[in-house]
């Protein structure tokens, strides 16, 4: 079995104080036991604060700090990016102490090399594995109904029907990681879940993954202004 990482969004906004408890975490399931948290999650401020922080994300640029304990007394892990530009942005990973962990590579769809978002995962010492976000098949259907999706949607915001109004469906998310005939990583969209299905993926460099992939979803964690 597998193990399986998610991330829980605390859904009460951050008082701002710095000393306050950290609220979002990323717990890990296994085949021996229940959910446990194995990591604290916040964003890294750049100097100029939260606005200075959610200017540079609109470029694709995210910091993050994962933390051995709510109260920050240790770090596990850290993500800095190492460049965005051109919907393409590349993202490294550090260790406690600093060490080089790996390596993340987003290149968006249609700004980079193909149709689709493609995720690079590059770990320390192992070599690279790509995946790519959803399937060719279910995204050539999500595109020959986006003209009815959109009329439905019109439809229920004019029909003057109070709570009736629908929603474009999202498109596919699913993201496999392969690399020499194996599936090391897998990004499941039932509960936003990644499956480190090697045993020898880092679980820092796994949850680092989970918590980058979820600042790009439809709902992400860090963009709120507090």
């Amino acid at each position: 079995m597998s193990n399986v990482l998610t991330v829980k969004i605390s859904p009460y906004l951050d008082s701002g104080d710095p000393s306050a408890p950290v609220k979002n975490v990323v717990e890990l399931t296994g085949a021996s036991g229940p959910a446990q948290v194995i990591a604290y999650v916040e964003r890294e401020l750049p100097p100029g604060g939260v606005p200075a922080y959610l200017s540079a994300r609109r470029s694709g640029t995210r910091s993050f700090v994962l933390w051995a304990d709510e109260h920050r007394r240790e770090r596990v892990a850290t993500l800095v990016t190492r460049s965005a530009t051109g919907g393409v942005a590349t993202f490294q990973v550090l260790g406690a102490g600093g060490e080089h962990l790996g390596m993340f590579k987003r290149e968006k769809a249609l700004r980079g090399r193909g149709l689709r978002t493609r995720w690079t995962v590059t770990p320390a010492g192992g070599p690279e594995v790509v995946g790519f976000k959803g399937r060719i098949l279910w995204w050539c259907l999500w595109w020959l109904l986006l003209p009815l999706q959109v009329m439905i949607l019109l439809f229920t915001i004019f029909d003057s029907v109070a709570g009736n109004e629908g929603g474009v469906a999202r498109g596919p998310r699913r993201i496999r990681w392969r690399a020499g005939g194996r599936m090391p990583l897998e990004f499941r969209t039932r509960g936003d879940k990644l499956h480190l299905h090697a045993p020898e993926v880092d679980w820092r460099l796994g949850a680092a993954l989970i918590v980058l992939l979820r600042t790009f979803g439809a709902n992400p964690w860090d963009t709120r202004k507090k």
